[in-house]
């Protein structure tokens, strides 16, 4: 049978070790990125149903992304414009999230937040474009609370699908908008790297090569890769991939597409209603968050 005193010194030994457990366990600083939370945004994103340009349920997507970005610090505005497309105009909005620098420079990470309009399907678009949403999301969390000489600008770019086939004039809406609009302005010759992300939440990563981006931005990501461990998600074959980043790379642009066009068995999951939240993975997301965050540390200054 225990003594009072002996329970007392056996509760006082247990707390000791548990307040020892707690001091010494490791705490992931704010500037580490959490797939774990880049999942969870995606799953919210999903949650707003499908979310094609000019629908109010991209609207509501729009307004909870600002809402989530005010609070950062970040200088938020939105490129509102109206499209001509094969169905007529549409309005549109990019949304643009700066974290200054010194002013001088700027480096950019953008992806796509619509999904296509598909008839007879409910398609959700989980890989696209929830993935490249709530990447965004988590990044811009990382980059609130990480010193930078440089401008960091997150881009969410509105009607990267196209309304009908896709063609030169029927897609990619936002981001050539965007790229127009920052050419007149100037904004376009501080931007010294561009990274666009698209499909990157799949389970089975398989990140292209894409022969479209600049050559040094994709050794700068295999490197990277490759330092991290994160070597066999990253292909080393080339193929060229039209994305967000093409009207960019078309102006002159340091520009680079990160993205897993191997979408379920044959691409069997993409643009159908397969594309879902259990496809996903925190671990894919993971991998794509630090190579993404190690290349902007590289880049900096």
């Amino acid at each position: 049978m225990f003594s009072h005193n002996r329970v007392c010194r056996v509760l006082i030994v247990c707390f000791t070790f548990t307040a020892v457990a707690c001091a010494t366990a490791p705490v992931k600083p704010k500037t580490a990125f959490s797939g774990t939370r880049a999942l969870a945004y995606t799953r919210r994103t999903v949650a707003f149903g499908v979310r094609p340009a000019g629908s109010a349920a991209i609207g509501k997507l729009r307004a909870w992304i600002v809402s989530e970005l005010k609070p950062l610090g970040a200088e938020v505005s939105l490129d509102s414009f109206t499209a001509r497309t094969p169905a007529g105009p549409v309005s549109m909005a990019n949304i643009v999230a700066k974290f200054p620098g010194n002013g001088k420079a700027a480096v950019v990470v953008t992806g796509h937040y619509d999904t296509k309009p598909i008839p007879m399907i409910q398609f959700v678009g989980a890989n696209d474009a929830g993935s490249s949403a709530g990447f965004l999301l988590e990044l811009a969390r990382v980059i609130a609370h990480t010193k930078h000489q440089d401008d960091v600008v997150l881009v969410w770019f509105d009607g990267e699908e196209a309304v009908g086939q896709w063609s030169d004039t029927d897609s990619l809406y936002g981001s050539r908008h965007l790229q127009t609009k920052w050419a007149a302005d100037g904004t376009l010759s501080r931007v010294k790297a561009l990274i666009n992300v698209d499909m990157i939440g799949d389970k089975d990563l398989d990140i292209v090569n894409d022969m479209n981006s600049s050559q040094s931005l994709r050794e700068l990501m295999l490197q990277t890769a490759d330092d991290l461990g994160y070597g066999k998600y990253f292909l080393r074959t080339g193929a060229g991939i039209d994305d967000d980043h093409i009207p960019f790379v078309s102006a002159g642009t340091n520009a680079l597409d990160i993205i897993d066009f191997d979408y379920g068995p044959n691409n069997s999951y993409w643009h159908t209603e397969k594309d879902t939240m259990d496809k996903l993975s925190a671990g894919s997301l993971q991998v794509i968050g630090d190579v993404v965050v190690k290349m902007l540390q590289k880049l900096d200054g």
